[in-house]
């Protein structure tokens, strides 16, 4: 149960930007800039990083929603995501991928931890500054989302075939509807 009172029926930070709809925008167009908008790394990749942080810290309803958003990007390959999960190392993705999630997941325990050598990686496995920035603005993003979700005890939907259908919305879409479709869901 909910911390807080929430609209029945809308799971996670969906159900939180219906109970405060003037910071659900900001948060979506934050989203849409770090996930959805074109940019020279795949949106399947950039939902990996935030769904592999989500995963970092425990968060159910985010690393299963962003999941769910990267397997559609990757033409419904579950697999792989549970994959880079759980060691995205000996995951089939690239190099660079690989350099820019070790990122991630030291952004995820500390800003702090992140080291010139760890940068340096990255860009030798060809990662631009601006997808190092973005790497890390998408791990520090989601430690914000998912303590937003996790902190007020949101409901999550147990069943994949819910954020499924949600990731095919979302990954046609964008992240700028939401607002007004959770709103209008009130």
């Amino acid at each position: 149960m909910a911390h807080i009172e929430l609209t029945e029926g809308l799971p996670g930070i969906r159900g939180l930007f219906a109970f405060r709809p003037e910071t659900a925008q900001p948060l979506c167009e934050l989203a849409e800039v770090l996930l959805h908008e074109p940019g020279t790394l795949s949106m399947a990749d950039r939902e990996l990083i935030a769904t592999y942080v989500s995963s970092r810290n425990d968060c159910y309803y985010c690393q299963t929603s962003h999941g769910a958003l990267a397997a559609y990007h990757l033409g419904g390959n579950e697999e792989l995501v549970l994959d880079v999960k759980r060691d995205f190392e000996s995951a089939a993705i690239s190099e660079k991928l690989k350099a820019l999630l070790a990122v991630a997941g030291k952004v995820q325990h500390s800003g702090l931890d992140v080291r010139t050598a760890d940068v340096e990686r990255a860009r030798s496995l060809g990662a631009t500054d601006q997808e190092i920035h973005d790497a890390v603005l998408i791990a520090a993003a989601f430690c914000m989302y998912n303590r937003y979700v996790d902190g007020l005890a949101t409901w999550a939907p147990a069943d994949p075939a819910a954020y499924r259908q949600r990731a095919a919305q979302v990954g046609e879409n964008g992240y700028l509807g939401i607002p007004a479709a959770v709103t209008a869901a009130r």
